[in-house]
């Protein structure tokens, strides 16, 4: 763990670190909780077998305990501040996160030199406002971009994704990648599918 000094307040890094990387992914979390979120923790503890180093990243806002996340450009600012630091390893860096930690990814990669972005559970509208669209973030950025998008996410739904969208379904999945008990897979079975498709898309295979 390491914490990084950015014009908007002290973040935080937890490294999980690769025996033999060849990659670092980092992730940042959503507007509504921390780097404690299942799908983060279970990329953290699939990928250093994969040779990918993960970083997750908590925003300062986060570190200093508050409950509101901050406006999106002072997201970017503290992400694109705290950039050196995951890049030191001296390996390419995959930039990602979950929600608004996607869209910070998705805005700043280009600048920042990423080597791709994954954006999970990408909000694509607020809920029940299709019309409010945010598409635009993700057709906007010109590297590889891969999505993971829960079957029934309020905030998206894969089938409301532009077409042309690399995406991988997580069935039954919420916003949160949480699961009905009527679902037909466990969470773990649910987190696999995650991971396993980060692995396939990060090692040059076909993601889903």
């Amino acid at each position: 763990m390491e914490t990084v000094a950015t014009p908007v307040g002290q973040a935080r890094i937890t490294w999980h670190d690769a025996k033999k990387a060849h990659t670092v992914l980092a992730l940042g979390h959503g507007a509504g909780g921390g780097i404690e979120a299942r799908d983060l923790r279970a990329l953290a503890a699939a990928m250093p077998a994969e040779g990918v180093s993960v970083a997750l990243v908590e925003q300062p806002w986060r570190v200093a305990g508050k409950k509101v996340a901050p406006a999106p450009g002072t997201l970017d600012a503290a992400w694109s501040a705290l950039w050196p630091a995951l890049v030191l390893p001296g390996l390419p860096v995959i930039a990602g996160g979950r929600s608004a930690g996607a869209r910070v990814a998705c805005r700043t990669a280009g600048e920042l030199g990423a080597r791709a972005v994954l954006a999970l559970s990408f909000p694509l509208h607020p809920p029940g406002k299709p019309d409010k669209s945010r598409a635009d973030e993700l057709t906007g950025v010109e590297l590889p971009v891969l999505v993971v998008q829960g079957g029934r996410d309020p905030f998206g739904r894969p089938e409301e994704f532009p077409r042309g969208t690399s995406l991988v379904e997580v069935p039954w999945g919420d916003h949160g990648f949480a699961l009905p008990k009527s679902a037909a897979v466990s969470e773990d079975e649910a987190m696999g599918v995650i991971t396993g498709a980060v692995a396939r898309w990060i090692g040059g295979g076909t993601p889903g």
